[in-house]
């Protein structure tokens, strides 16, 4: 496999990543966004929304490389 498409596999693995993120970050939002008799709680945007994210796109490209150190041995 050549560079460019080793490139091209670990950047669209790490936008899946990112997308899965975003899917499993958005499961029951809105029930986490308004609290019963609260006002909202916006530290699901900025503390949730990115850390789920980013926790998707570290998983990807972690799995994606353990998949190349082992293409690699054989």
């Amino acid at each position: 496999m050549g560079q460019k498409t080793q490139a091209a596999g670990g950047c669209l693995i790490a936008a899946a990543g990112a997308g899965t993120g975003l899917a499993v970050w958005a499961v029951n939002s809105r029930h986490r966004f308004q609290r019963f008799e609260q006002g909202p709680d916006w530290s699901v945007l900025y503390a949730e929304l990115p850390l789920m994210v980013l926790g998707g796109v570290a998983a990807a490209l972690g799995l994606w490389a353990l998949g190349q150190r082992v293409r690699a041995r054989h």
